[in-house]
């Protein structure tokens, strides 16, 4: 008896802790109505942690709960009380209203633990600002609310661990993303999983020390044929701010995550099976192209 109850205990992370990575939007700052601005959920023991807030998350997010015809609890938005932001690009970030308003009005009641660059608490106390009449109508009117959910915590975020909870622990670095001193990467350690996300950055021997060994590594990309085509001062901006297929291959060789998920992906003409080939010329290990509503678990 007490022998099974060991291998129990020795199973209880793998059977029940159950980390579920979700792509809530896959996209960039081109409309591409396939593909929401950049965002994701980790799902820890059924509580949800997002990384970033681009255009439609929270919609994304409704359509995979139980209310909308999706099988995640954790997913209904008023459980969403966690949300880190690599940077303040709006297609990171254009979410922010949604998720700080929409939630409260179906029901969270506690503050929004936000964490992110310096600012993005300009952003969150002028979003509050321009939305101060429908807050006040919605807790002053016949509206069943309450004077707590749409209000958030700011965590300002450093390199090094930046929270930890019983489900998970998160630590920061930076990454080179153009002249963006405040653009950073996460690595988000659970029982089961250690997930790193590149953000949006340039080739990075930090994000490279950070993704070593990895479940999964999601990182954006560039077509590197679509590059070529790019006039100089197109070229210049994107090797300063993003990452090509062949140095993400480069990158992914060396830190050998056991999945590469590519996301945010400048396509800019080329197709999927282009996009993995270009990879493929510098790395042989497991591929993903992201698609939005994607469940990785």
């Amino acid at each position: 008896m007490k022998s099974k109850l060991l291998l129990l205990c020795l199973l209880t992370p793998s059977l029940f802790a159950g980390t579920k990575l979700i792509v809530l939007g896959s996209g960039t700052p081109n409309p591409d109505p396939n593909r929401a601005g950049s965002s994701y959920a980790l799902v820890v023991n059924e509580t949800p942690y997002l990384v970033d807030f681009g255009p439609g998350v929270i919609r994304r997010a409704a359509s995979l709960s139980p209310s909308w015809g999706g099988e995640i609890e954790a997913m209904t938005v008023k459980n969403i009380e966690h949300a880190f932001l690599t940077h303040i690009h709006s297609d990171h970030s254009a979410g922010l209203a949604d998720l700080l308003l929409t939630p409260w009005v179906m029901g969270r009641d506690v503050k929004l633990n936000l964490f992110g660059p310096i600012g993005l608490k300009q952003m969150a106390s002028s979003t509050l600002n321009a939305f101060e009449d429908d807050i006040n109508y919605r807790i002053n009117g016949t509206q069943p609310s309450n004077k707590t959910g749409y209000k958030y915590n700011f965590n300002l975020l450093h390199e090094g661990l930046i929270f930890k909870d019983e489900n998970i622990m998160v630590e920061a670095f930076k990454v080179p993303h153009g002249g963006f001193d405040d653009a950073y990467g996460f690595r988000f350690t659970s029982e089961d999983r250690v997930i790193v996300f590149s953000g949006d950055t340039g080739p990075s021997k930090k994000l490279e020390k950070f993704a070593k060994g990895a479940d999964i590594l999601v990182h954006e990309v560039y077509s590197n044929a679509g590059f070529l085509e790019k006039t100089q001062d197109w070229q210049k901006y994107h090797q300063a701010h993003h990452t090509s297929t062949f140095e993400v291959g480069e990158i992914a060789s060396r830190a050998k995550p056991k999945l590469l998920i590519l996301s945010h992906i400048l396509f800019w003409g080329s197709t999927k099976d282009e996009i993995l080939q270009e990879i493929k010329s510098t790395y042989d290990g497991e591929i993903k192209i992201a698609e939005d509503l994607m469940i990785f678990e």
